[in-house]
């Protein structure tokens, strides 16, 4: 054999630790950091990722509940982890542009990640307290301009979807309606049901049973189009706010420099789950819409959310 007809089998079997590697994954249990707390639409779709993947790879995926600092702590504890794949965590809009936001968010927003799918969609939805006298997009608007100041929305801050979304609406409106930050889903949700909190833009997970039981008035879903769970809710673009869009999402990722194969195979695995009408049905029923993209769909569409995200809390003026 000469040595230009070596080559190839070179590279072969200088790849085979890689390969085996890609086909032993996982070897043992995986963490999951959820950088907030239990009940909100990141811990539940996280819970729900990690079941699915475990089924799959027959080894326990940790839910690890990390949360404050609007998410910071929990996300640079996964940044700053191993690249070996044994460490994931759910990201959603906060990360995209929390390095862009703050200089101390404790990781780079674009560059400390290995993307490796969008898991879902959640529409928000505009809600209020029923006592506060109002039943459209159109009243709330008239109220707020009337009383500049005095009602308030509720809040996970730091740049989470939920903020920004009420942040695009003040500026859309022209209202100035005051920001209250929560560390969780779950506190915020006691607040507003005691009528402590006017309004939220809040995730339709977690919320859903509330508004069916009239508990919460919801008002308008933020995205372009109406939500299958609530048909007759008309979206707030059709509202009187053209072009008003504002979807939260969650997503799967991993550190920055895990192996491509490692990627692709949770990738892969996470995006078969997706498609299994018991997944889908259960994503569906908890108030989001199961997605799935490759990495490269994933790490492009994180992108764009960021830099719409960063040009709206820029205008709003909520960048340290």
């Amino acid at each position: 054999m000469n040595r230009l007809s070596a080559l190839p089998l070179v590279a072969l079997l200088a790849a085979l630790p890689t390969l085996a590697g890609a086909q032993a994954f996982p070897a043992k249990p995986v963490r999951l950091i959820l950088a907030y707390p239990p009940g909100g639409s990141t811990d539940t779709l996280g819970r729900v990722v990690g079941n699915a993947l475990a089924d799959i790879w027959g080894q326990n995926v940790m839910p690890d509940n990390r949360p404050g600092a609007s998410g910071n702590i929990g996300t640079s504890l996964c940044t700053r982890s191993p690249p070996d794949g044994y460490t994931m965590c759910m990201v959603s809009v906060a990360q995209s542009t929390a390095s862009r936001m703050s200089p101390n968010a404790g990781y780079d927003s674009l560059k400390d990640f290995s993307h490796v799918s969008l898991v879902a969609k959640v529409p928000m939805v505009l809600v209020v307290h029923p006592s506060l006298p109002v039943k459209s997009v159109k009243e709330l608007i008239a109220l707020a301009r009337k009383n500049p100041g005095a009602m308030s929305y509720a809040s996970s801050g730091g740049g989470a979807s939920p903020h920004l979304a009420a942040e695009l609406f003040k500026q859309l409106a022209g209202v100035d309606i005051l920001s209250v930050t929560y560390k969780g889903a779950g506190s915020q949700l006691t607040d507003q049901l005691a009528g402590r909190i006017e309004i939220s833009f809040a995730p339709a997970v977690g919320f859903v049973s509330f508004i069916k039981e009239g508990k919460l008035r919801a008002l308008a879903v933020t995205t372009r189009e109406r939500f299958a769970t609530f048909p007759d809710l008309p979206t707030i673009s059709e509202s009187g706010l053209a072009g008003y869009d504002a979807s939260s999402w969650q997503g799967l990722a991993m550190p920055a420099g895990v192996p491509r194969d490692i990627v692709n195979k949770a990738s892969v695995d996470l995006n078969a789950a997706l498609k299994t009408p018991a997944m889908r049905d259960r994503i569906l029923n908890l108030g989001a819409i199961p997605t799935g993209m490759t990495p490269d769909e994933f790490a492009a569409f994180f992108r764009s959310e960021s830099d719409k995200w960063h040009k709206v809390a820029r205008t709003a003026k909520v960048i340290e």
